[in-house]
């Protein structure tokens, strides 16, 4: 149920200001079309519902990051010969637990 203290209070100054909707449409338009581009672009998400809010959004950034085709960089160490010796480590270390029982 709705926190009764979250609801909307409406008073007479709401129905003058009703009078600039129009305005204020327009300059959000403007405001919108004018900052934003392609390196920086504007999204308009609806956050009435947080779990369409929340994919929408995620929606978005999984896109933007596939449009950038980033990749791993190579490894600048031996992986192989890492976990090698992490395995002969660990398997030492296995060895060992199970002596002292």
């Amino acid at each position: 149920m709705d926190d009764p203290a979250r609801q909307w209070k409406i008073s007479d100054s709401d129905y003058k200001e009703r009078e600039y909707w129009d305005d204020y449409l327009k300059a959000f338009e403007e405001v919108l079309t004018k900052t934003s581009t392609d390196g920086a672009p504007w999204f308009i998400i609806p956050s009435d519902h947080k779990w369409f809010r929340d994919l929408a959004i995620s929606q978005i950034i999984v896109r933007e990051m596939q449009d950038m085709d980033m990749q791993l960089p190579k490894p600048t160490v031996n992986l192989d010969e890492i976990r090698r010796e992490y395995h002969q480590s660990q398997d030492g270390e296995n060895a060992g637990r199970r002596k002292k029982r």
